[in-house]
């Protein structure tokens, strides 16, 4: 009969160890392994009580290993799951645990970055700004919205993935809800992208001119927001967009090249 070792709370507790280190001790040779090591230490402990299979456990999780940590975390509870089954006695491979991890890291990463943070956490973050610069306190502890939801999620699927085993991946990746959960949440992003630009991104021309004397100067503003009220910070947040969608950009140039325009358009009178 096979002996139950691991809890679910231990599950959850190896996968906030990952979490808060997963960034801790990177190398390009390893990057994420020691911190996954290192978040299974007291898992090995309970399933592996002779100390030489322990060290080949973690030497076995010492191969290169990158995900994104709140969406990968299934992967956490499926190598918790399959080394308990190994621990009992179960015949499964070295490689085949090894394996999984890199095979499904790649996937699960993509889903983690494209919800978590392309779309969670600039919609946390712009609302704590937008707070802030209306200032309202609260604006700084809407930031901990990030980690709470973050940990709430990753618990929720390193549970779910020992719990279902190398099943579970399966499922989530081939139903359509997380297909549709990340058009949802990209659709969401730009409203609120959007929203908070036409607020916040303030650009106008202070250019007037006058035409023959007592009559009322033509300013060039009041023009441009007859038309389209907003036109201007609209063509700054578009051409910067497209900017930044250009292959083999400096970020770093792209902010002082910005900076400069703004500069030379204030002291000239231009914007």
């Amino acid at each position: 009969m096979e002996e139950k070792l691991i809890s679910e709370k231990d599950v959850r507790n190896a996968w906030l160890r990952y979490y808060m280190f997963c960034e801790v001790g990177i190398s390009y040779e390893r990057l994420q392994a020691l911190s996954f090591c290192y978040s299974l230490i007291p898992i090995f402990k309970k399933i592996y009580p002779d100390k030489e299979d322990m060290k080949a456990a973690l030497q076995r999780h010492l191969v290169f290993y990158n995900t994104e940590a709140v969406f990968g975390s299934p992967i956490n509870g499926i190598v918790i799951a399959l080394e308990e089954q190994k621990a009992n006695g179960e015949p499964i491979e070295d490689d085949a645990i090894t394996g999984l991890k890199t095979g499904l890291m790649g996937p699960l990463a993509g889903v983690g970055d494209s919800i978590d943070w392309a779309t969670l956490k600039p919609i946390i973050f712009a609302l704590g700004a937008s707070l802030s610069a209306s200032g309202n306190a609260i604006g700084a502890f809407v930031l901990l919205l990030l980690p709470i939801i973050q940990i709430a999620i990753g618990t929720k699927l390193s549970v779910y993935g020992y719990k279902m085993g190398r099943a579970s991946i399966r499922e989530i990746l081939s139903s359509g809800r997380i297909k549709e959960l990340i058009n949802g949440a990209s659709t969401l992003g730009l409203f609120m992208m959007g929203a908070l630009s036409s607020n916040y991104v303030a650009l106008s021309s202070p250019l007037k001119f006058t035409f023959g004397k007592g009559n009322e100067p033509f300013v060039v503003q009041n023009i441009i927001d007859s038309i389209v009220p907003g036109l201007l910070p609209l063509l700054a947040v578009l051409g910067i967009y497209w900017w930044l969608n250009k292959k083999n950009q400096n970020m770093v140039a792209i902010m002082l090249i910005i900076l400069a325009i703004s500069l030379i358009g204030a002291i000239t009178g231009i914007l």
